[in-house]
């Protein structure tokens, strides 16, 4: 088996000698530079697997060498030494297309895990195809704005730097940061993902960073953090804005110096993850309210990603209809319905403001109240923005405010029948079985 070929550039004898020795240690073979013009010189020459630049050369800079490589050779990863504590250098070398990043003095403990995963990714010139890929995850839908999307993801995928995917509730923010990550060179690690705004304010150190036993009231062992957790693979925050401040502090440390420290532990250690946030907030205007840290908004917000809401992508719902319903029909055993014509038509004109959450919703109640197998306009029941009912507070998301809705109208119904099921089943005008899915779908006993 041919052994990779690394293209090291630096100006510094020592830093060459020691970069040679660690990726010779690895079986990885190397050839020097120590300018940008011998560097143009030698990827003229040959293909390389992975290129490791310093920041500053003698006739220039690093970033016009990540620029270079990113133009020329675009399956090149090309990951830039920065000088210490100066992530400005490492941000705007990662906006420029660099794969990551390391600091010096070099730790070699997280170089050779940047070489690592660098590896990991397609040889110059492969390509990857379905049958080469072990994504269990699928973007749905044939729009500009849905294909705009794949070939984002598939460069984020290629790259450590942070991103930001930004966008409406429901809209598959979530979705997106896990293609990122099963398209990557992390994709056999574990991808976790947390709500941050889901976990109690007092929780959210040990939750993020771990602790050890004893360090509080309750830690009766030794507890691993979302960090740890992550290990060599992603972290997704989602809803990265219900952050309190105290905790962004914390959290922009980690990410920056790649370091955590448990909970009543006196030393730091260190962790590999990549981190990818997301929110469906402004979070450029919180930053300018101040309710967001600037220094945290630019350090997640490397490259950000949005995702349209469906309203402007139209053309994906009848797909996304015929998505859904087979997954209901899988997930309850049941015959996959169909949606006439009319329907979709109501459905494609609706604009949504929930995205394809509150599509989802909406096709399960449909599904609940049709007669047979056949979803008409009768069935979909939209909501009348104008009606005061379904203006959903702005703490709760869409679909759990939908969802109790119909839950309560079941209650009622089941309350009004002295818990008849099917006294209440004609109440609501759904048959026995269909109550029976939804009482076991909404968890109501």
């Amino acid at each position: 088996m041919t052994r990779p070929i690394a293209l090291i550039v630096d100006d510094e004898p020592d830093i060459l000698e020691l970069l040679e020795i660690t990726l010779a240690r690895m079986e990885v073979d190397s050839r020097s530079a120590v300018d940008l013009a011998q560097a143009r010189e030698l990827l003229n020459q040959r293909a390389f697997d992975l290129c490791l630049t310093d920041m500053r050369l003698p006739d220039g800079n690093g970033i016009d060498l990540v620029k270079l490589i990113n133009q020329n050779h675009p399956d090149l990863p090309v990951a830039v030494i920065t000088a210490h504590g100066n992530m400005e250098s490492a941000i705007t070398a990662l906006k420029a297309g660099a794969f990551d990043f390391a600091s010096k003095p070099i730790d070699l403990q997280g170089l050779r895990q940047l070489v690592r995963s660098a590896l990991k990714l397609d040889h110059p010139g492969a390509k990857r195809t379905p049958e080469s890929t072990q994504n269990k995850t699928q973007l749905l839908g044939r729009s500009q704005a849905v294909e705009r999307i794949r070939v984002m993801i598939r460069k984020l995928a290629r790259s450590q730097a942070p991103v930001y995917i930004s966008g409406e509730s429901g809209t598959g923010k979530e979705l997106a940061a896990r293609l990122i990550h099963e398209q990557g060179p992390r994709a056999d690690r574990e991808f976790t993902a947390v709500n941050c705004g889901a976990i109690p304010q007092e929780l959210m150190e040990s939750e993020f960073f771990g602790h050890c036993k004893g360090s509080f009231t309750g830690a009766v062992s030794d507890k691993k953090g979302l960090f740890q957790q992550a290990e060599g693979g992603t972290l997704f925050l989602d809803e990265v804005a219900d952050l309190p401040l105290q905790m962004q502090v914390k959290l922009l440390r980690a990410i920056q110096e790649k370091r955590v420290r448990p909970v009543g532990m006196q030393r730091e250690e260190p962790v590999d993850v990549r981190i990818i946030s997301a929110t469906h907030k402004n979070l450029a205007a919180l930053v300018g309210r101040g309710e967001f840290r600037q220094d945290l908004f630019y350090r997640i917000n490397v490259i950000e990603l949005n995702i349209p809401p469906l309203r402007e992508r139209r053309e994906d719902i009848a797909l996304l209809v015929e998505h859904i319903l087979e997954d209901i029909a899988r997930e309850n055993e049941l015959e996959r319905a169909i949606v006439d014509s009319t329907a979709l038509q109501q459905l494609t004109r609706y604009d949504f403001p929930g995205n394809i959450r509150e599509l989802e919703n909406i096709l399960e109640r449909a599904l609940t109240l049709c007669d047979g197998n056949c979803i008409s306009s009768e069935d979909i029941q939209l909501p009348d923005t104008a009606n005061p009912l379904y203006d959903v507070p702005q703490e709760l998301p869409l679909g759990s405010y939908l969802e109790q809705l119909e839950r309560d109208a079941i209650v009622r119904a089941l309350d009004e029948t002295r818990w008849n099921r099917t006294a209440a089943a004609k109440k609501l005008g759904i048959s026995f079985r269909q109550l029976r899915y939804r009482l076991a779908k909404l968890g109501i006993e």
